[in-house]
C-alpha cells in the first residue's frame, strides 16, 4: 500500500466512522434529551421520535443523490463538505436551547452524513484495484464497525458523568482532524454529462417529510387534525411524484430500472421489513431500559454489547456459508431466529433483570442478526450488473434508512403514546413480526445462483423455529 493509498483509506475510515458513531450514541441520549428539553409524557415520546427522524429524512432522501454529486464535482470536495456541514450542525445540536432547534440541527447533520458514506467508499474504489481493492473495503467496513461497539457505551458515559450534549460535540474534532487528513488526498477526476436529479432529491425529501411528520403527530394531534391531514396529503404526493419523476429522468438518483431483477426487488422487500424492525426495536428497547426499568445510560448502552461482539465472530463465516450453499436460507432463517429472540423479550418486566430477562434475547438476537446481514447484502448487490454495483448499494442503504425512519414515525401509534411494560410488550410482537416479514419474503422471493447448490429448508421454513430464538435491536 502506498502512503497515498494508505492516507486515502484513513480519511475514508475517519468520515464513515463519524456518521456511524453519532448514529450510536444519540440513542442512549434521547432519555435525558427529553427530560431536558421536553419534560415527561407524550411531548418527550414525541421529541425523541423527531430527534431520531430528523436526521434519518434528510439522511435517507439525499443518499442517492450523492453518489452523483460525487461524480459531478469531485469526492474530495464532497466529502469535505460533507465533514464541514456534520461538524456544524453536530455543534448546533450541542448548543440548541430548545427541541425544535436540535430537531433541525439533526436535519442539518443529516445532509452530511449523507454525502460522507457514499463518498468515502468511492474514494476507496476508485484508489485501489483487484485484490487490494477488496482488503481495503474489508478494513473500512471493519474499522467503521467499531463504531457500533463503542458507540453506545461512550454515549453512556458522556450521558451518565457530563451531558447529552457531549455526545454531539465528541464529533467536531474528529471531523476537523477528518479534513485535516482530506487535504493530502489527490482531488480525483470527475465525470462529464452526468445531471443531478434535483427534482427527485426534492420530492423524495418532501415526501418523507410529509409522511413522517403525519405519521408522529397523528397520535398526539389526531388524525382528522389539518396539522396531520395536509402534511400526509403532501407526503403521499410527494412520494408518488417522486417515482413518477425517476421513471423519466434520464439519469435518476433511484433507477427503477434494477428492480427488474428479481433478488433486487425481493432482496429490497426483505430489508425494508427487517431494517424497519432494527430501527424501531432498538429505538423501543433502548428508551424502555432507561425510562422504565431505570437503567443508567451506560448500561443500557452495554447493554447490546453481545449483539455486536457476536456480530464481529461470525460475520465472516456466515459470509463464507452463504457464498457457499446461497443466500436463501440464511436470510430466511435469520429473521425468523431474531423474532425468536423478541419474543423472548416478552418476559420482561419493569425490572428488566439483565441475566434473565435481557441478555438470552441479545445473544438470540446477535445470532440471527449474524446470519442475515452478509446473504442480504451479497444477494442484493450480486443481483445487480456489476457496472450498477455502487448505486445498487446506495438503493439497499437507502431503503434500510427510510424504513427505520417510517416504523420509528410509528412508535406513538404502536405503543400509545406511552411507554410502559405492557406497551413495550406490543411493541416488541410487532417488532418480531416484521423480522418474520422479512424472513418469508425471502423464502418466497430470493434465488440461488445457478452455480450454488440449493438449500432445502425443512418442513415449509420450520427448520428455523427450530433454531435458537431471536432478540432486541437495540
Amino acid at each position: 500500500m502506498t502512503p497515498a493509498q494508505r492516507r486515502v483509506l484513513v480519511v475514508a475510515i475517519l468520515a464513515t466512522f463519524i456518521a456511524f458513531l453519532d448514529g450510536t450514541v444519540v440513542t442512549v441520549a434521547l432519555p435525558a434529551i427529553a427530560r431536558d428539553l421536553a419534560g415527561t409524557g407524550e411531548q418527550a415520546l414525541v421529541l425523541q421520535q423527531w430527534v431520531v427522524d430528523a436526521y434519518l429524512v434528510t439522511l435517507g432522501s439525499l443518499i442517492l443523490v450523492a453518489g452523483s454529486l460525487s461524480d459531478v464535482y469531485g469526492r474530495r470536495r464532497v466529502l469535505a463538505a460533507g465533514l464541514v456541514g456534520f461538524a456544524v450542525a453536530s455543534a448546533a445540536c450541542a448548543i440548541a436551547p430548545t427541541g425544535a432547534v436540535l430537531v433541525a440541527a439533526r436535519a442539518v447533520q443529516g445532509v452530511g452524513g449523507a454525502l460522507l458514506v457514499p463518498s468515502s467508499l468511492a474514494m476507496i474504489v476508485s484508489a485501489f484495484e483487484g485484490e487490494a481493492q477488496g482488503r481495503a473495503i474489508g478494513r473500512w467496513t471493519a474499522y467503521s464497525g467499531i463504531a457500533g461497539l463503542i458507540g453506545p457505551f461512550v454515549g453512556g458515559v458522556l450521558v451518565d458523568h457530563l451531558s447529552w450534549r457531549w455526545v454531539f460535540w465528541i464529533t467536531v474534532p474528529a471531523a476537523v482532524v477528518t479534513l485535516l487528513l482530506l487535504r493530502g488526498v489527490a482531488p480525483g477526476s470527475v465525470r462529464t454529462g452526468r445531471r443531478i436529479d434535483t427534482r427527485g432529491a426534492v420530492l423524495a425529501a418532501v415526501g418523507l417529510a410529509g409522511t413522517v411528520s403525519a405519521l408522529i403527530e397523528g397520535e398526539r394531534l389526531g388524525w382528522t387534525d389539518w396539522r396531520v391531514s395536509v402534511p400526509l396529503a403532501v407526503g403521499v404526493l410527494g412520494l408518488a411524484a417522486f417515482l413518477v419523476a425517476e421513471r423519466r429522468a434520464d439519469d435518476p438518483m433511484l433507477p427503477l430500472r434494477l428492480f427488474g431483477a428479481r433478488n433486487f426487488a425481493w432482496g429490497n422487500a426483505a430489508t425494508a421489513a427487517i431494517y424497519g424492525a432494527l430501527g424501531f426495536g432498538g429505538f423501543i428497547v433502548t428508551l424502555f431500559l432507561q425510562q422504565v426499568a431505570h437503567y443508567p445510560a451506560t448500561a443500557a448502552g452495554l447493554a447490546s454489547l453481545p449483539v455486536t461482539l457476536i456480530m464481529f465472530g461470525l460475520s465472516s463465516r456466515f459470509g463464507a456459508l452463504s457464498g457457499r450453499y446461497g443466500p436463501r436460507l440464511f436470510m430466511t432463517a435469520g429473521p425468523l431466529v431474531i423474532a425468536c429472540g423478541y419474543l423472548l423479550l416478552l418476559s420482561t418486566d419493569e425490572r428488566a433483570f439483565y441475566w434473565t430477562q435481557v441478555l438470552p434475547g441479545m445473544l438470540v438476537f446477535g445470532l440471527g442478526l449474524t446470519m442475515t446481514v452478509a446473504p442480504l447484502t451479497a444477494a442484493v448487490l450480486g443481483s445487480a450488473p456489476p457496472a450498477d454495483a455502487g448505486i445498487a448499494s446506495a438503493v439497499n442503504n437507502a431503503v434500510a434508512r427510510v424504513a427505520g425512519l417510517v416504523v420509528v414515525a410509528l412508535a406513538g401509534v404502536i405503543v400509545g403514546g406511552t411507554l410502559g411494560v405492557g406497551s413495550f410488550h406490543t411493541a416488541l410482537l410487532v417488532t418480531a413480526a416484521l423480522f418474520a416479514l422479512g424472513g418469508l419474503l425471502s423464502l418466497v422471493g430470493i434465488r440461488n445462483a445457478p452455480h450454488v447448490a440449493p438449500t432445502v429448508v425443512p418442513a415449509a421454513g420450520a427448520g428455523a423455529a427450530d433454531r435458537p430464538g431471536g432478540a432486541p435491536g437495540v
